[in-house]
């Protein structure tokens, strides 16, 4: 029997506990397709609602996806190396991007009902290859 500070068990028990990070990690792809869905809806409600009804539905559906998202994410048990970083980055270039759209939706494209699908596309475009690149690196 080895003992328990034996470098060679140590090193086994790391390499499992790493793959089973990787083949339970699936969930975030999962995450962030909904996530990159939910701008195909959010990004045309901010562009072309009007008025305190169009507020009531981005707000909702909003407050939804995002309490939804999280408490989804809390619950899950295993979160690969480096999520933290690959998540900010993500979540940043959609912030980046959202509030560009706005601003060039509000005041350049008011009421473009084309620049709200191109920017809802867009919007969604770094969650979407996020997600891909996710499913790719999990399996």
């Amino acid at each position: 029997m080895r003992d328990i500070t034996d470098p060679v068990d140590a090193l086994g028990r790391a390499a499992a506990v790493e793959k089973a990070a990787r083949l339970r990690s699936g969930w975030y792809a999962r995450y962030l397709w909904v996530y990159a869905a939910g701008q195909l809806v959010l990004v045309p409600t901010a562009l072309l609602g009007h008025g305190p009804v169009a507020a009531l539905l981005f707000t909702l559906v909003n407050g939804g996806l995002v309490t939804g998202l999280s408490v989804y994410a809390a619950r899950q048990r295993i979160v690969r190396r480096g999520f933290g970083a690959r998540h900010g980055v993500l979540i940043g270039a959609r912030a980046v991007l959202y509030t560009a759209a706005v601003f060039l939706g509000k005041s350049a494209f008011e009421d473009s009902r084309v620049f709200a699908v191109v920017a809802a596309a867009v919007c969604a475009l770094p969650l979407a290859v996020g997600a891909s690149l996710e499913t790719r690196r999990s399996s």
